[in-house]
């Protein structure tokens, strides 16, 4: 029986990136091929496939060097880091090994050296280039922070797509990006990805009348978050507001976001846990640039909420028009407001 390790820099169960790294992780386990597993995070301190990595160095680097003023220099280098130390601690014999994009490089050429058999990269977003061309749309319009996503990062992501043996998407969205970049069907492997059975419709919905629009994520220009206030500002909804479960990682973000809550007490930011906010939802809305799938979308449905996403999303493919909800075109603030205007109709 082949053994498998994956290796992950997310914490393990924490964010879209963790959930899928775990669902990877637990599919192996359950089917006993498990070898072990590398993250910053495991699932326990006893679980004894799993294996920490630290991040010492890039805690430093992130903490005292002006890296910290660059979301694209910060998650290059946790990455960077990230892989470097795994492909360090790898110990053979290996037969096959699963690494995340941008996060895979050294591990990859240090796992064929212990004599592995198969390379699988698993690809969160879809074809880097293509999520090059729409964070350049997204900021392009709304130049508050610059991507996650650098010339570094894009380079390092190309080598390992070249080096993969198979490359592993979670939606036909990202499976089309690739195709059309000229990787042959026979490299991609499809999966299927699922939210936590917590996320459930609630007892009741609230009867104050208000019309409740929420998104849960990060809050960032990529994700599209000026499109959604724009579009909730131009609803011209009275007894409406705009929850934003996150938070926001550079200064041009935060500033956005306050001088946006100042001077509309209706839209607020509301970190913590998603579940009772999209419980008490009329409408979610996901605005984001690209996503390679998207849990919180998936997660709101689970909910029993009707949502709105943007065509390059891979949770396109879960709307059924007019019925759960309703994909728009990409950085089309129109095309939302009409949207929101039908589920506003819905609610009063």
């Amino acid at each position: 029986m082949k053994m498998t390790i994956v290796t992950c820099s997310a914490a393990y169960g924490t964010g879209g990136l963790g959930q899928h790294f775990t669902q990877v992780v637990e599919e192996f386990r359950g089917e006993g091929q498990l070898a072990g597993y590398y993250s910053l995070q495991t699932r326990s301190d006893d679980d004894a496939a799993g294996h920490r990595v630290a991040e010492r160095y890039f805690s430093i680097v992130s903490k005292y060097t002006p890296v910290r003023f660059s979301p694209g220099w910060k998650n290059y280098c946790l990455s960077e880091f990230f892989d470097r130390a795994t492909a360090k601690a790898l110990a053979g014999p290996i037969d096959e090994i699963i690494c995340f994009g941008g996060q895979a490089l050294h591990s990859f050429r240090r796992a064929r050296d212990l004599g592995a058999k198969r390379l699988h990269l698993m690809a969160a977003n879809s074809h880097v280039e293509n999520v090059q061309r729409l964070h350049d749309r997204a900021i392009a319009r709304d130049p508050l922070e610059s991507s996650w996503l650098n010339q570094s990062q894009i380079a390092k992501t190309l080598k390992e797509y070249a080096l993969a043996d198979f490359i592993h998407v979670a939606s036909e969205y990202t499976r089309q990006t690739f195709l059309k970049a000229g990787f042959p069907e026979s490299k991609l492997i499809r999966m299927k990805l699922a939210t936590s059975e917590r996320f459930q419709p609630g007892r009741t919905l609230p009867s104050d009348g208000t019309f409740r629009m929420v998104y849960t994520g990060s809050l960032t220009v990529m994700k599209g978050i000026p499109l959604l206030i724009d579009a909730f500002t131009r609803l011209n909804e009275k007894n409406s507001e705009l929850i934003l479960v996150g938070g926001w990682a550079t200064r041009g973000m935060k500033t956005y976001l306050k001088a946006k809550m100042a001077s509309d007490p209706r839209i607020k930011v509301a970190p913590g846990d998603p579940l009772p906010h999209l419980q008490k939802a009329s409408v979610f809305v996901h605005p984001s640039w690209e996503d390679g799938w998207a849990y919180a979308p998936a997660e709101a449905l689970a909910c029993g909420v009707p949502v709105i996403v943007t065509e390059d999303t891979g949770m396109r493919e879960l709307i059924i028009e007019s019925g759960n909800g309703f994909v728009i075109p990409t950085g089309d603030t129109g095309a939302m407001v009409d949207r929101l205007k039908y589920y506003a109709k819905l609610a009063h």
